[in-house]
């Protein structure tokens, strides 16, 4: 034999591979001798002899026929080598001794002793010689082959066929993992029959997971072929031509995927097939190992519930891991052939009269009777468990039933196996040969108790009597030991004997076993056992070293896991604390948080304290210095060790309870300690977890807070060990609900390792399932995606875990993800959590929470129990209600469990109407208790519909348990269910899906809102801050171009209005323009709001979070157009009325034109008569007479100079007339007073009541402070109202005195006066500081019109044109160029400048929003981010003065000088400023082209262009007037000539505009470029009602006003009524305690700050986010408070300490953090 030449010539053999080391091994892996492991390992080997030594020994272990390979492999490269080391020419191949069933014929017993060298000889020696079939060779080696190996290579009847005919040769390679199976693919999503072989493997794995009973049949269906037209002309039945493809027995397919997946998956595969009560593989037979395996390790997973009969009166049960349960083992074994079905006898002992079921695979099963092909040889194992009900239960305790597959003759190892852990074997036989008798003989030496079940109908039932009767007294036989099953005796009958044969050997057992002790017992047969490979026995050395050391779970767990006791729940008691503010008592709000952030540092500071325990030690050793197979193994056998020992330990208590309910009476004391001991009896590996996630976050904390180095850090490698765990399966604990809360930073880092670890690909859907405790959704979820969340185990753990499964490649495009998150959670409504003080609080957080992280919930509901399914949905109501307000709406799917009947669906149509209606009214009482103010039904807040989100779903078992398999109808449901979640993942929006970073800001924000009682107000999401940012920044440039639009129209319309003639502008020209104006503003805003609806169809990300706020934007576009409409129809309507005026003064100048034009005629004609020749001093002198004298006979002046004055003050007495006589006397007194000029308006006590002040003197200061805003906002509103008619440059109109007086009457009325008693001294001075303050702006307005319409002084400004004109007439020049160039200059030059500041401020305001400082004006938020990180850089205390007290102004001031800065060196200023007359002078120069070629005269010229151009330029008419004085210029050449002097002109306007900076630019330009940037980021205005921090809010008509960051209110000057000392109070923090406060709008009554949107109801004031959330005001108080205190003339605040520690780098961390503004 090959192997033994390898053995006795290793020497030589070694020797001459030496030669050629490399290449022997290269060939030997290619040739799949050895793995790749092994090759790995056997290239690190530096000496090569070691490396040919090791190599030989790993090709002995693979068995006589890789050794005979292996040594023709070596005869073909070697051609010289020794034929002593050739392969043996007799050497076995498996084509050439395989009989029918694929077995080789035995060694002599000689070979097999000396290789298998058991540990008891002498059992092994009583097999009689050949009479066994198997040998060596029969185990054909399957690892490693050749990739490339075609199928016709591989010889028929082996291991190896098999699986090539089953598509599994890859997966004998390389095992198959439970990650690879739990992959989500398209493939499993379908409901797939197998057609092919291949299918069969995968067909049974996926119907195995989903606990389907009949994942072992094996049929194949056909795939459907269409008839064929031919056949079907004469015959209609036929025969097929080609032969229809046999399948395959479902013990050989079983066999095969076992011996294709590695230890974890059989593991999981023999969990499930036990739910199935299918029976379990115990002994393999040689497959891919010489030997045959025994499989102890795939058992461990199953533990098992039973109650014996000695229990049955007290109902107490038993609870076990299987392969620890001691009990009788009956072996079932046939000699030879039987025509009687062992194994479909066996199903009917096992089964109940009521429900039968197939433990066993049989021949009348579905392909049960294809004969088997690498099977033979297995044993089965099964097991019956009583449910204590002494009627029908077949068997009093547990009994084990053993089922050899094939003749004892042939598999005599597996039988001697069976012989020595068996308590009785029942031998089936029909016929008893001399061999066979024979071997009966060796059996007298065992202990077991043989039975024998003779078949009358096999034929030779006598002779096989006459043999049993010779057996009898040799094997001590007795009657009973014999059954006969005659040919009259029915099935049923003959079973009933059996099973009472079985009973009697079950009630007195004489051996006892567990399945660890059948181990023992195979390895002394040279049976390798699957737990004893170096991996798992290295993993069991680990798990044994803590798991030896715990007796009592909760003395474990205080000395051993010291972080998560009363530490732990201290945190989390802390941090909620923080949140909530219950214990504040009258400690001051700010000193109350900082007490406890001390608090809460120290705790942490404790546990950063303690040192390693052993236990943890040994867990973290364990997982850094195992490889992942061994650390997988670890891991598993602590889960079993420790889920055995709290069963344990839970029993106890559980027992001692029962004692104590039944002994002490109404002591609730004891039974409250039990209770409590209860609760902690729970210990699993998610225990350890839990403390590396606490020594982490007390590390992190300690680094954090200074308190040590990065450097020390010790466990910064605890979350990439964690997130390895969690993508090999692991489930990972989200909440802990030992403590009710989340280990933040733990988490983060763990999901964020992970995310780096997936390379950035991590787009998840994330599933939740929530339900009553016990009501199967962790079973629920097992099934429907093979987990292995844990399910009765007898633990009480709380909290949430969450197992993230791979979507496979071709599904990730379908469903948009990556992978799928399931989030299972402990039972709601836990009864040995109910009395517990938190129980319902616990559940209400714990649902908020899944909810607002999943995409779907599945909420479970066991429909027997209407009152908890109440509780549950009112619980789940809330939280969708709480999604629905931020901008979250999962879809909610309702599985009701425990329904059968086939109609449910329909019978259930009026339970669906009635939960729905029951869920409506949830809904509404939820709202109410949330405050919300707005009718809501359970549709508006979650993606519900009756008729496809409600599932029913029979039933878990099928039967009455501990037997009872799975219902087939339990699993077919929930695969329904599954292929309808995954068919919503395809049609709901892909951005539903979200990446590990999103995920987990989402965990930090609910979690945070969840902590605070006010969820809904308490809620801050980055995303969602990002989200509405980037759409307020969408809205802004939206905004701009509609405002932009506006403007330019409205510029046209102006420019237009000027160049009409007085009769165009008839009575319907407004209405026109009107008409033109809303045909303008309902495009614009049409195009908004199409802006708005596609931004949100768009599919941007995050873009469903703030949908909400989508009506808010769309109520902006709607009031922005409104506001643009008046501003649009004003502009134009004081145009036309400004037109009109001039128009009068227009008409008499153009006669006092003809006049002086007749003048000059007159003059010219005279002075050519005189003989002589005048020269220039001559002609000026006689122009200037003629000049002065024809001005003399024009009439002065046609317009009044009025004094304003004294109109505005007139107008003021008369709306005092109705106040009384004191009115008018105080305004007579002010008149008359020496203030007269007084500039500011300085608020006097005598302004308020003093009996109002006796009544709120400790609050008056703030009546005063709101006071003398309200006034300040009146006059300013007032002065821009002044300001915006004085821009129009027309003359003062009384209305507008009289708007004046009816805007201060109307706001005097509004609720920041009415709430004042307010004296008329204030009405009477108020109004006359803003009209004596209009007046003077009015006068100057005035005097402005004046000056500039005065006809005198118009015709002096043309003076030096006329005589410009005379002059050249008189000289007879030829002028025609001097004229253009004069018409350049006159008419075209000052319309130009016009034309460029008009445009200029609408360029300076897109070139400046462009620009790289265009981010901080982006939106309301950006831009206090920019201003607060600029004034902590300055550090200027005057600058966070006025930023807190002038507000408005310092916004102004702000951007000013950002726009100065911009436009310093005025390049930018010039490229715009060309660009706008570049532009015009094309337009210009295209007019001019035209006109010439549509005119002949000069005039007719002038005024054609004048009409092309009257949209853009204003040209006067009065200087049209002077060129075309006596100009007999052509009109081509004056075209012409105009057309090269424009240019010159152009850059003249340049040369002129670079001498203004852009200080002058600002002031010049009419449209401000301050004022709409001002108008972008100051947004309404309005400010937070206690610390006046500005509202961010985007869009103009926003319902709701909010900001980023909240500071301390005596920075806005609030202070202490007693101390006088600054108010350091937080509004942030004072909403969550127990603070009131009072005011004007409360009306000095004290009011709780929790309720302050009774006064308050659009204003939303979150919570700050985190600790550090406000670090930035603080540092800023902390700093300056010395400062504050004496600008605001207070006593500087006592601050607390720890405000004395925040940094300046901490300050501006926290407003990065606190406006979503991180690098």
């Amino acid at each position: 034999m090959a192997f033994e030449t390898i053995r006795r010539e290793r020497e030589k053999l070694i020797a001459f591979l030496e030669r050629a080391p490399d290449l022997i091994l290269d060939d030997a892996a290619s040739q799949g001798f050895i793995s790749e492991t092994d090759y790995s390992e056997l290239d690190k080997l530096q000496s090569s002899k070691e490396k040919m030594r090791k190599l030989l020994v790993k090709i002995q272990r693979k068995g006589e026929e890789i050794c005979h390979r292996f040594l023709e492999s070596i005869r073909s490269i070697f051609p010289d080598l020794p034929a002593a080391l050739w392969p043996p020419a007799s050497a076995c191949s498996p084509t050439e001794c395989s009989d029918v069933n694929g077995s080789c014929n035995s060694p002599p017993a000689e070979a097999v002793n000396e290789k298998s060298e058991p540990e008891n000889p002498d059992l092994v020696t009583s097999l009689p010689v050949n009479g066994s079939k198997n040998s060596e060779e029969d185990a054909s080696n399957t690892e490693d082959l050749k990739v490339d190996m075609m199928e016709e290579d591989i010889p028929e009847g082996t291991v190896k066929s098999f699986l090539n005919k089953l598509g599994l040769s890859k997966q004998s390679r390389s095992k198959l993992t439970m990650r690879e199976i739990l992959e989500i693919d398209s493939e499993s999503l379908k409901i797939m029959v197998p057609q092919k072989l291949e299918d069969l493997p995968w067909h049974f794995l996926r119907k195995l997971m989903a606990l389907n009973g009949t994942a072992r049949n094996t049929s194949l269906v056909p795939k459907a072929e269409k008839d064929s037209d031919e056949s079907m002309k004469n015959e209609i039945f036929c025969l097929p031509e080609v032969e229809t493809e046999v399948s395959s027995n479902p013990l050989d397919v079983l066999c095969a995927i076992l011996l294709c997946s590695d230890s974890f998956l059989q593991q999981e595969i023999f969990l499930k097939m036990s739910m199935c009560q299918f029976a379990l593989p115990l002994i393999l037979p040689p497959l891919d190992t010489p030997k045959c395996t025994f499989m102890l390790w795939a058992m461990r997973a199953i533990v098992r519930k039973w109650r014996p009969h000695s229990l049955a009166e007290s109902r107490g049960f038993r609870e076990d891991n299987l392969v620890l349960i001691s009990m009788p083992t009956i072996s079932f074994v046939r000699m030879g052939t039987s025509s009687l079905s062992k194994s479909k006898l066996l199903n009917e002992v096992l089964s109940s009269p009521q429900h039968h079921h197939d433990f066993f695979v049989h021949r009348d099963v579905d392909c049960g009777n294809v004969a088997r092909e690498i099977s033979n040889g297995l044993v089965e194992i099964s097991w019956y468990f009583p449910a204590g009900r002494e009627n029908s239960d077949l068997f009093p305790e547990p009994v084990a039933i053993t089922n050899l597959r094939g003749d004892i003759e042939s598999h005599w190892l597996q039988f001697c196996f069976l012989t020595e852990v068996s308590t009785a074997v029942f031998i089936f036989v029909e016929n008893i040969s001399e061999f066979e008798y024979n071997m009966f003989l060796t059996l007298r030496k065992l202990a077991s108790k043989f039975y024998f079940i003779l078949n009358t109908e096999g034929g030779k039932s006598k002779e096989a009597l006459a043999s049993l009767n010779r057996l009898a007294p040799l094997l001590n036989l007795t009657r009973s030991q014999l059954l006969v099953k005659e040919k009259s005796q029915n099935t049923t009958e003959f079973v009933k004997k059996l099973h009472l044969a079985m009973r009697n050997i079950v009630t007195s057992p004489q051996k006892v076993m567990t399945i660890e002790e059948m181990s023992d017992v195979s390895r002394e047969l040279g049976i390798e056992v699957d737990a004893d490979t170096e991996g798992c026995q290295n993993g069991t050395l680990y798990a044994k070293e803590i798991t030896e050391e715990i007796a009592d779970v909760a003395d474990y767990k205080k000395e051993m896991l010291k972080l998560q006791g009363d530490l732990w729940r201290n945190v989390a008691k802390v941090e909620k604390e923080q949140c909530r503010m219950k214990g504040q008592a009258d400690t001051p709000t700010e000193d109350y948080k900082s007490q406890l952030r001390e608090k809460w540092i120290q705790l942490r500071a404790q546990q950063n304290q303690c040192d390693l325990t052993d236990g943890i030690t040994k867990f973290i050793n364990g997982l850094q210095h195992l490889c992942p197979t061994e650390k997988h193994f670890f891991l598993k056998l602590m889960k079993f060790s420790l889920d055995r020992i709290a069963r344990g330990n839970l029993l106890i208590l559980q027992e001692e309870y029962k004692e104590k309910c039944r002994t002490t009476g109404n002591d609730t004391e004891q039974l409250k300690q039990l209770d409590k001991l209860i609760s902690l009896s729970s210990l699993g590996v998610e225990h350890f977890m839990r403390e590396l996630g606490q020594f982490y976050e007390a590390e992190y904390m300690m680094v954090k807070e200074g308190r040590m180095t990065k450097g020390q850090r010790q466990f910064l490698h605890l979350p990439a060990i964690a997130a390895d765990l969690m993508l090999e399966g692991f489930p990972m604990e989200l909440i802990d609900g030992d403590a009710s809360n989340i280990p933040l930073q733990w988490v983060t880092d763990v999901l964020t390792e992970l995310h780096n670890k997936l390379g950035g690909r991590s787009r998840m859907q994330i599933l939740t399932v929530l339900g009553v405790q016990s009501t199967g959704k962790s079973t629920l979820l097992n099934t429907m995606f093979g987990l292995q969340f844990a399910v009765s185990s007898g633990r009480c753990t709380r909290g949430a875990f969450m197992t993230l499964l791979r979507v496979s490649e071709n599904l990730q495009q379908e469903i948009g993800c990556d992978f799928i998150l399931v989030i299972d959670t402990e039972g709601l409504k836990a009864p040995e959590l109910a009395k517990l003080e938190d129980s319902y609080e616990h559940d209400n957080e714990l649902a908020t929470l899944v909810i607002g992280l999943s995409d779907i919930t599945i909420v479970n509901l066991a429909m027997e129990n209407a009152t908890e399914m109440k509780d549950i949905l009112q619980i789940v109501v809330h939280a969708f209600l709480r999604m629905e307000d931020i901008g979250r709406k999962p879809n909610c799917q309702f599985v009701h469990q425990n329904v059968s009947d086939v109609s449910a669906h329909d019978q259930n149509m009026r339970d669906r109407k009635h939960l729905l209606e029951q869920l409506n009214e949830m809904t509404k009482a939820a709202a109410r208790m949330e405050n919300r103010r707005r009718e809501v039904c359970f549709s508006n807040v979650m993606d519900y519909n009756p008729e496809k989100d409600n599932w029913y779903i029979p039933g878990l078992w099928h039967g009455i348990p501990p037997m009872a398999p799975v219902n087939l109808g339990y699993s077919e449901s929930v695969s329904e269910l599954k292929r309808s979640l995954f068919d919503f993942m395809r049609t709901s929006s892909q951005d539903r899906s979200k990446d590990i970073p999103q995920f987990v800001e989402w965990i930090k924000s609910l979690w945070n809102a969840v902590k605070h009682e006010n969820f809904i107000f308490s809620f801050r999401n980055s995303l969602v801050a990002d989200a509405y940012n980037q759409l307020s920044m969408k809205y802004s440039e939206w905004e701009w171009d509609f405002r932009k639009e506006i403007h330019l129209w409205v510029s046209k319309a102006e420019t237009s209005i000027q160049n009409r003639h007085l009769e165009e502008l008839k009575a319907d020209a407004l209405d026109t323009l009107k008409l033109e104006a809303y045909q303008r503003l309902d495009a614009g805003e049409q195009k908004m709001l199409n802006s708005i609806e596609n931004y949100f169809e768009s599919g941007g990300e995050h873009l469903h979070l703030i949908e909400k706020y989508k009506e808010e934007f769309i109520r902006s576009a709607k009031f922005l157009r409104n506001q643009l409409e008046n501003v649009s129809v004003n502009k134009c309507q004081e145009a036309i009325l400004i037109r009109k005026g001039q128009g009068k003064i227009n008409h008499l100048l153009a006669k006092y034109f003809k006049t002086i034009e007749g003048k000059v005629n007159k003059l010219l004609e005279e002075c050519k008569e005189r003989k002589y020749k005048l020269n220039s001093e001559v002609l000026k002198q006689e122009f200037e007479k003629m000049w002065k004298e024809t001005l003399e006979e024009l009439p002065s002046t046609i317009l009044p100079h009025r004094k304003i004055f004294d109109d505005v003050f007139l107008q003021l007495r008369k709306d005092l007339e109705s106040r009384g006589s004191l009115a008018n006397q105080i305004l007579q007194e002010l008149y008359c007073s020496s203030d007269h000029h007084e500039k500011l308006f300085i608020m006097k006590d005598k302004y308020l009541q003093m009996s109002f002040y006796e009544k709120i003197k400790s609050i008056f200061k703030d009546y005063l402070g709101r006071f003398e805003i309200a006034t300040m906002s009146l006059i300013e509103t007032c002065r821009n109202y002044v300001m915006e008619k004085v821009s129009l440059k027309g003359d003062y109109v009384e209305t507008y005195c009289c708007e004046l007086l009816r805007m201060i009457n109307q706001k005097l009325q509004e609720k920041d006066f009415q709430k004042l008693p307010i004296t008329i001294h204030f009405q009477v001075e108020v109004k006359y500081h803003i009209l004596r303050e209009a007046a003077a702006s009015f006068q100057e307005m005035h005097n402005a019109f004046y000056r500039a319409n005065n006809p005198h002084q118009r015709l002096e400004n043309l003076k030096p044109h006329y005589f410009s004109i005379f002059k050249d007439l008189y000289y007879e020049k030829d002028a025609c160029q001097k004229r253009a160039t004069d018409f350049c200059d006159v008419c075209l030059k000052p319309a130009l400048v016009d034309y460029l500041y008009k445009k200029l401020g609408i360029n300076i305001v897109d070139d400046f929003l462009s620009s790289e400082q265009s981010i901080q004006y982006g939106n309301r938020s950006f831009f206090q981010f920019a201003v607060q990180k600029k004034l902590l850089e300055d550090e200027n205390f005057d600058d966070y003065v006025e930023y807190i007290s002038n507000y408005k102004k310092f916004v102004k001031f702000w951007i000013e000088a950002h726009l100065l800065d911009h436009y310093e060196k005025r390049q930018d200023l010039a490229v715009l400023e060309r660009v706008i007359l570049s532009a015009v002078i094309k337009k210009v120069k295209e007019a001019l082209v035209i006109s010439a070629a549509e005119t002949e005269t000069l005039s007719e010229f002038l005024e054609f262009f004048c009409q092309e151009m009257s949209e853009e330029l204003v040209i006067s008419k009065d200087s049209l007037d002077v060129i075309l004085f006596n100009n007999t210029s052509k009109v081509g050449s004056f075209s012409a000539d105009v057309q090269v002097c424009i240019f010159e002109v152009m850059e003249r306007i340049l040369a002129d505009q670079s001498t203004l900076n852009i200080d002058m630019i600002l002031q010049k330009v009419p449209f401000k470029p301050q004022e709409e940037i001002f108008k972008r980021v100051f947004g309404c205005g309005k400010q937070c009602p206690f610390c006046k921090v500005p509202c961010e809010a985007g869009g103009g008509n926003h319902q709701e006003h909010f900001a980023s960051i909240h500071r301390p209110q005596g920075l806005g000057r609030c202070r202490n009524d007693e101390t006088k000392e600054l108010d350091y109070s937080l509004c942030s923090s004072d909403v969550t305690s127990n603070s009131r406060f009072r005011n004007l709008d409360t009306n000095s009554e004290w009011h709780p700050y929790k309720e302050y949107r009774q006064f308050y109801p659009d204003w939303r004031i979150q919570p700050d986010a985190s600790i550090a959330a406000s670090d930035y005001w603080k540092f800023v108080f902390n700093k300056y408070n010395q400062k504050f205190a004496e600008a605001y003339n207070a006593l500087p605040a006592v601050l607390p300490a720890d405000w004395n520690t925040i940094t300046k780098q901490q300050a501006l961390e926290s407003i990065q953090e606190a406006f979503n503004m991180k690098d």
